[in-house]
């Protein structure tokens, strides 16, 4: 580790988490994503994320803390945690006998409830509110490597909690001058909690067809608070609604999923985190769930494509840098530069695809902004 496209990454250590090793040997790492703003892509990067997190062998808890509960939804839960935010957050509890397993194998969540619209008061009935969730998380670091927690937008007092419990504060940013205000908002807050605690931030719902977008894309492309990695617009992100699948697993040839997966590997890289890439073990649907009737209970190499990485040896050809934004005539297939017979033939994009990010697409293949 050190280096990802020839851009030399700190490497983090365990600063929010206790720092003992769980069973596999692995360091809990806890991963916030959070954000002042609310409509950019957070949650959909915190399911796409905990998925690949698992694909990659490591046990992955996501907390759902957004009492909307767009993550929860996304992996088939609903929306309710017993006792609601007093019971979970008031005194000592096991966090664990809140958890759920998901429908695949290594990944958890801890689903949002309605009642976490309040759970910044609840927070301030205790005498350390900010260290509520620190302790609440610290039990588990024999249980998960990976805790992700999806934050409600805002700056509250869940939010200085959640900074003292994490290793690594992740914020989607649209590709707007205001948003990019948001993100100095949130460092500053994030400074102010806890100095030299790292704030990753990274361009969400990018659509190159903008010139607005492309003129973002320039101004961040030196920042070493973004990651390399920009996350496009896409139909496949905004599906997970109504499938209740994360996009990297149901439409991995699609550039939003190449940009989650290379996102995840700069995230791994920057907490020192050994993971395999891309040979992890095979994600499972957890008996019971939604695999059918048929009884079978383990994900097919073409319904995991690349989440768990590609099965062939050579590497995989890049695809034509026509379009990013999948919103264009085409869909999906359009914006991967591969038309439909190629993707159900070889859905194989593996985990560094060499797909153009946004930054590198030609301007001349765009149309004009209207």
């Amino acid at each position: 580790m050190g280096s990802i496209a020839g851009r030399s990454l700190g490497v983090v250590g365990a600063h929010g988490s206790s720092g003992s090793p769980t069973e596999s040997g692995v360091d809990m790492r806890v991963v916030a994503v959070a954000g002042a703003k609310g409509g950019v892509g957070k949650s959909a990067a915190a399911v796409n994320l905990a998925f690949l997190s698992a694909a990659t062998g490591l046990r992955t808890l996501l907390w759902d803390l957004d009492p909307q509960g767009a993550a929860t939804h996304c992996y088939r839960m609903k929306s309710r945690v017993k006792g609601g935010a007093s019971r979970l957050l008031g005194g000592k509890r096991d966090l664990q006998s809140f958890t759920r397993s998901t429908d695949f194998d290594r990944l958890d969540i801890l689903p949002a409830d309605g009642s976490f619209r309040v759970v910044d008061t609840v927070l301030g009935t205790r005498r350390w509110p900010e260290r509520v969730i620190r302790k609440l998380i610290r039990p588990l670091d024999r249980t998960y490597d990976v805790v992700i927690l999806d934050c409600a937008p805002g700056l509250g007092v869940v939010t200085e909690a959640v900074v003292a419990a994490s290793d690594l504060v992740l914020a989607p940013i649209v590709p707007a001058p205001l948003a990019v205000r948001s993100l100095d908002q949130l460092a500053g807050f994030v400074g102010e909690q806890r100095s030299g605690l790292p704030v990753l931030a990274f361009l969400s719902m990018v659509d190159e067809r903008k010139v607005l977008h492309r003129q973002m894309l320039d101004l961040v492309r030196s920042d070493r608070r973004f990651a390399l990695s920009a996350v496009p617009v896409s139909s496949a992100v905004e599906r997970m609604g109504l499938e209740q699948v994360p996009a990297v697993l149901v439409s991995p040839r699609n550039l939003a999923a190449t940009a989650y997966r290379n996102l995840w590997a700069e995230i791994v890289e920057r907490l020192g985190i050994d993971a395999e890439f891309p040979a992890a073990p095979p994600v499972s649907l957890a008996p019971g769930s939604a695999a059918g009737e048929s009884g079978s209970t383990e994900l097919t190499p073409t319904s995991l494509a690349s989440a768990t990485g590609p099965v062939q040896e050579e590497p995989v050809a890049s695809p034509p840098p026509l379009v990013v934004s999948d919103a264009l005539p085409g869909g999906d297939a359009a914006a991967s530069g591969s038309d439909p017979a190629d993707v159900a033939a070889d859905p194989f994009a593996g985990w560094f695809v060499d797909a153009p990010r946004p930054d590198a697409v030609s301007s001349d293949a765009q149309p004009p902004e209207a």
